[in-house]
């Protein structure tokens, strides 16, 4: 009977239906011959809204949600609890011979010393800078547990037999501040699927009787600036007489309620509406489809500064001009496809939008040279083989023992 290496993936921020990159990379093993069992929260844990054939699905019913550090750690001790005991049973039901821990947050390094002593390997995903994240998520910040943050990367770092990051800028922090061998670090970019990235249907409903839609799409926390676009919002339709552009925020987070307020107090309201998350594909691809400029409005934050954001990739595959505050990450990703706002200035960030409503044949030129880009050298195709290649090298390139106990 042939055998296969097994790898168990664990997802602590949500569940899969909502990460695109976790559902790109396990297909991606799946298909390259690896055995594939993902560990992760979920509202419906006996029915599942996410099968995948041939991947085994373990789910928990998620924590409850707060914003404060004891919620965070309640949350945390909870997930952590709940994956050691589903890992147990995956290790006796399908087995598995690496686990693949992806953060935020960096908590599993545990799971990795104790599995290593039954000779499985540890590998850290990492797709955020945890401590960074927490620098800018909250404007109160406590130097202890920012340090006990940097302990637990460090931590993570020094168990991972492989470390696999999203860009060079986060491959160079674990370089120097993991003291990791690049030898070691694999760096699988996102990206969105050339499937996906075909024209999808316009649809003028969406504009709520308006003549521009501006669209910015992910999480809606305090990290990511939407707080930014708004202010933009207020000042390009309030001071500069925009009456004509309404804004879609498709994502959801915990600044939602908060915001919302906002618009309100602003007499913004009726330009700006809050979509929830959007899982029917083609619905989110229309929105896509529909607006004339997509805004990526993450402030500068030694969290942001080294971050790809993978809405600016599916803004560029859907042919769309980009507003974004000028990051490094940001930059390399979008090039001529963006105008760079000054960064944190909500201001600069009404006057880039004001002046490329202005403009078709720009936001023409710089959709088209953005898909071009995307197709040329973001597409997850391109990053595919570089998560196999690290696997592969993981173990012996490709020699394969029974999986599990």
């Amino acid at each position: 009977m042939k055998t296969r290496r097994g790898i168990l993936v664990i997802l602590q921020n949500g569940p899969i239906e909502d990460d695109l990159r976790v559902q790109r990379e396990i297909v991606a093993l799946r298909d390259s011959n690896y055995q594939v069992s993902v560990i992760c929260p979920d509202v419906d844990c006996d029915k599942s809204k996410l099968d995948i054939d041939g991947i085994h699905f373990f789910r928990y019913p998620p924590p409850n949600p707060g914003n404060d550090f004891k919620s965070y750690v309640g949350e945390y001790l909870y997930s952590w609890i709940q994956t050691t005991k589903l890992s147990i049973k995956v290790y006796k039901e399908v087995g598995f011979d690496a686990i693949h821990a992806c953060n935020p947050p960096d908590i599993f390094f545990p799971l990795g010393i104790f599995y290593k002593a039954f000779r499985r390997k540890f590998v850290f995903d990492q797709h955020d800078l945890s401590p960074e994240m927490y620098l800018s998520r909250f404007s109160n910040t406590d130097p202890k547990l920012y340090k006990a943050l940097r302990l637990f990367e460090y931590l993570t770092y020094k168990i991972a037999n492989m470390v696999i990051v999203t860009n060079d800028s986060y491959k160079s922090i674990a370089s120097q501040r993991g003291k990791i061998s690049e030898e070691h670090i694999y760096v699988v970019r996102n990206g969105p699927y050339l499937r996906f990235s075909k024209p999808a249907a316009f649809n003028p409903e969406l504009k709520m009787g308006h003549k521009f839609l501006i669209c910015c799409m992910g999480q809606i926390a305090p990290q990511d600036g939407v707080d930014y676009l708004i202010r933009a919002a207020d000042y390009l339709i309030n001071q500069k007489g925009r009456k004509d552009t309404c804004f879609a925020l498709v994502g959801d987070g915990s600044s939602v309620e908060e915001l919302k307020k906002m618009t309100e107090e602003m007499s913004i309201a009726e330009h700006i509406v809050f979509t929830g998350w959007i899982r029917d594909r083609e619905l989110l691809r229309s929105y896509l489809a529909t607006a004339d400029i997509c805004v990526s409005p993450e402030p500068k934050s030694t969290f942001n500064e080294h971050s790809t954001f993978i809405k600016v990739l599916d803004y560029m595959s859907a042919g769309k001009p980009i507003i974004a505050f000028d990051l490094p990450e940001t930059r390399f990703s979008a090039g001529e496809a963006a105008l760079y706002a000054e960064p944190n200035s909500e201001i600069d960030l009404a006057d880039k939008i004001d002046a490329l409503l202005s403009n078709e044949e720009l936001r023409h030129s710089m959709g088209k040279y953005g898909q071009k880009r995307v197709e040329s050298m973001l597409l997850w195709e391109h990053s595919k083989p570089n998560l196999i290649k690290a696997y592969d090298n993981l173990f012996m390139k490709g020699k394969t023992v029974k999986v599990g106990t």
